[in-house]
């Protein structure tokens, strides 16, 4: 490595530990407010998914050249913005960032192997490991989302009509 691309990444770690530093004190002043069960969940998977993000980013920038830095950091202000979006966002509005976000990310993919097929250094095990990098990537995000939606379906539906039903004493005898 030279000086510059360490120094890039010094600087990523310090803005990294900046941000998860924000993000948590964010969550905690959240759930502090509301206290309610739907609102804590949600903060924890958030949380796990920004936490993931952050690996994933530091394991693609240890790989990647110094162009590709830019275009790393670029990403990280991205996602932390639309995290930040949903947390101020409510319930059904969530869902729609989340198709957002994963568009987004859809986009900075292919911006990312435009630019790696354009330069002349890359070699083919650095472009397949790239790919291979974006396309696990891709399938995590995806896989967060659809758990995440997948909890909050859950959460919203089915409790609200087992346990806030004025129905439930006549229908729902597991609730008793």
């Amino acid at each position: 490595m030279t000086t510059t691309t360490t120094t890039t990444m010094m600087v990523m770690m310090v803005m990294m530990m900046m941000m998860m530093m924000m993000m948590m004190m964010m969550m905690m002043m959240i759930t502090m407010m509301t206290m309610t069960k739907i609102i804590t969940m949600i903060m924890t998977t958030m949380t796990i998914t920004t936490t993931m993000m952050m690996m994933m980013m530091m394991t693609m920038m240890m790989m990647m050249k110094k162009m590709m830095m830019m275009m790393m950091m670029m990403m990280m202000m991205m996602m932390m913005v639309m995290m930040m979006m949903m947390m101020m966002m409510m319930m059904m509005m969530m869902m729609m960032m989340m198709m957002m976000m994963m568009m987004m990310m859809m986009m900075m993919m292919m911006m990312m192997m435009m630019m790696m097929t354009t330069t002349t250094t890359t070699t083919t095990m650095t472009m397949t490991m790239t790919m291979m990098m974006m396309m696990m990537m891709m399938m995590m995000m995806m896989m967060m989302m659809m758990m995440f939606i997948m909890m909050m379906m859950m959460t919203v539906y089915v409790r609200a009509r087992n346990y806030n039903s004025v129905s439930r004493f006549t229908h729902n005898k597991s609730s008793r």
